[in-house]
């Protein structure tokens, strides 16, 4: 297991409109660093997530950091030799360009104790929840927190992703729910050739996780909820805040 925390230096950022430019940089870091194509991309990749922070602004997106990380210990291993000259990639569909050339790595260390049973969480990427059930007019994802079974829904996808039981329980801050009733974004991931774009709405708010070591730990580097290794689901610890 193994996360990381790629910076740029203060002052500088990357500037991004679809999510799937830092997902298509952070494929070229992967095989850079040794990983096969297979491994971390399509249906039989590995688990791995990544989480961006930065800020928006009307017509563009801000990137400082990104964090990414895996509880495959094959890919944890190649995550050890990333080398932030390869988190590069140009688009000219959409004259994107991320580089994170000047980029530092850290650890991110593992925030699980010896008997700990729950961490309080921030967001550090928007939670993607789909619903089960769906009317014709039904839309896909969840925009309240209160109205998914966040326990089951995260326990479900990380039990399929690892092939064991995984049984965490997760509640909201309440108090922050009550003060930001609307606390849904809508994030575009892809342009497509004809001009059509893809959206995922996610959801950001504190929470409180609760269960083992093992699976609060397993949290950490899978991240949670659905869309990980397309940016979303990254989770930090509410003491550390989202930090630079």
């Amino acid at each position: 297991m193994y996360r990381i925390r790629l910076t740029l230096p203060k002052r500088v950022s990357a500037t991004y409109r679809n999510l799937d430019i830092i997902h298509d940089s952070l494929v070229h870091a992967w095989i850079d660093a040794g990983a096969l194509p297979e491994s971390v991309v399509g249906q039989q990749a590995g688990i791995w997530h990544f989480g961006v922070l930065g800020w928006n602004s009307k017509r563009e997106n801000h990137v400082h950091t990104l964090v990414v990380g895996s509880p495959d210990d094959d890919l944890s291993g190649v995550l050890k030799k990333f080398d932030p000259s390869a988190v590069c990639y140009s688009r000219a569909l959409t004259a994107e360009q991320i580089d994170f050339s000047q980029g530092q790595i850290l650890e991110d260390s593992d925030p699980v104790g010896p008997g700990q049973s729950a961490l309080g969480l921030v967001l550090l990427s928007p939670l993607a929840i789909s619903r089960q059930a769906r009317g014709k007019n039904t839309p896909r994802w969840h925009t309240q927190l209160l109205e998914a079974d966040l326990s089951r829904a995260v326990s479900h996808r990380l039990s399929r992703l690892t092939g064991r039981d995984v049984d965490l329980k997760i509640s909201p801050d309440h108090l922050y729910l009550r003060a930001h009733p609307k606390h849904d974004t809508l994030i575009q991931t892809k342009e497509m050739k004809n001009g059509r774009r893809a959206f995922v709405i996610g959801m950001r708010a504190p929470l409180v996780i609760q269960g083992s070591e093992e699976d609060l730990r397993l949290a950490w580097y899978a991240g949670i909820g659905e869309k990980n290794r397309s940016g979303f689901g990254c989770i930090g610890l509410a003491e550390r805040g989202i930090g630079r």
